[in-house]
């Protein structure tokens, strides 16, 4: 405060710092409905206590800490155990199918009953009743014999225990509400077709290779063949020629005939003939060679030899001619027939010997 005459001194020029004096912050507007009293300025709140400052206390400071070390009680002992009684053994029923159990309805609510009201009592007006008359004396009626008894009825029939039906196979299942997707069947036409193949392509192939192996085939007398020789001689030409015209007419369809006489220096002698042509079934056809030849050689009983080689059928037989014992063996497949007549061998010797004499006589395309 100053007084009237006096003024206030002036405040020192600042010293000069290089920059701009700032003017001071102009008053705060009042914003609208703000009272224009200025509140009053609350004291600075004094700073907190720092701990480091406070006494500390014992929170167990005279509580009875002496018990702490026991042991804790034992536990209560657990309650007596009942022994139940074991079920009984159960056997499997085997009557009629038991009923189907069902609930029993819940009892309905009683209804309430009307309150009952007193009626005067009414009298009935007075009823005339006719006289009935008096009874009249009949006859009895006669007795009627009582009717049969029916039979009794007949016992239910029991139906028989039926298995179980059986459950879904092993494996994933679908889901409950979705249907099973369908089993998916087996596809059987590649067997089908396989079959059909074989059928169609093997048996002609079974049956055809050894046709067309061995026909068409040629025939020619080699002049040597192993220790034999073909003998050249006018009787000789002569048996060979007859030969030759007795297997033209048995086998009026063959291609071509021969027929030929061969001997050993050691006196052995072996006469062979036959025919070229297709034939169709050359087991048959050799049965019928060796019958054809039975009466003119006195044959006996036909054994059958094993050529090894698939389409070929050989038969030998013993007989006799001109006093003394032979073997005649024919060998017979799709293309020619050989026949021969032994001297002085044995019947499996002469059943080789035709063999190779075969292989030296008959020729095919093939070779």
């Amino acid at each position: 405060m100053f007084r009237a005459d006096e003024q206030p001194a002036e405040p020192p020029a600042p010293r000069w710092s290089g920059s701009a004096a700032v003017p001071p912050p102009k008053p705060r507007k009042r914003a609208w409905g703000e009272s224009a009293e200025i509140p009053p300025v609350p004291a600075p709140a004094p700073p907190p206590e720092q701990p480091e400052h406070l006494t500390p206390v014992d929170p167990w400071a005279g509580a009875d800490t002496g018990g702490w070390d026991l042991p804790p009680p034992p536990p209560p002992s657990p309650p007596p155990t009942l022994l139940y009684p074991a079920a009984p053994s159960t056997r499997p029923y085997s009557g009629p199918p038991a009923p189907p159990v069902h609930s029993p309805a819940p009892p309905a609510p009683p209804r309430p009953t009307p309150p009952r009201v007193a009626y005067p009592p009414v009298s009935p007006p007075p009823v005339a009743y006719p006289v009935s008359p008096p009874p009249v004396s009949r006859a009895p009626a006669p007795s009627r014999p009582a009717p049969p008894l029916p039979p009794p009825p007949a016992p239910p029939r029991q139906r028989r225990a039926t298995a179980p039906p059986a459950g879904p196979p092993p494996g994933p299942q679908a889901p409950k509400g979705y249907a099973p997707p369908p089993a998916r069947k087996r596809r059987r036409w590649p067997w089908i077709m396989l079959l059909m193949l074989a059928c169609c392509c093997g048996c002609p192939a079974y049956y055809g290779v050894p046709m067309a192996s061995q026909y068409p085939a040629n025939a020619s007398l080699p002049a040597e063949v192993a220790d034999l020789r073909l003998r050249d001689d006018d009787t000789s030409k002569a048996a060979a020629k007859q030969l030759e015209a007795e297997v033209r007419k048995a086998h009026l369809l063959a291609d071509d005939t021969f027929a030929g006489v061969y001997s050993t220096p050691a006196g052995k002698r072996v006469t062979v003939f036959g025919g070229t042509g297709f034939r169709f079934t050359p087991e048959s056809d050799a049965e019928d060679e060796i019958t054809r030849l039975t009466g003119q050689y006195s044959l006996g009983e036909a054994q059958v030899v094993d050529t090894g080689v698939r389409g070929r059928h050989q038969r030998c037989a013993v007989g006799r001619a001109d006093g003394q014992d032979v073997v005649v063996c024919t060998s017979v497949d799709h293309g020619s027939i050989a026949t021969a007549v032994f001297t002085r061998l044995s019947l499996d010797d002469s059943a080789t010997l035709l063999g190779t004499l075969r292989e030296q006589l008959v020729t095919t395309d093939q070779k």
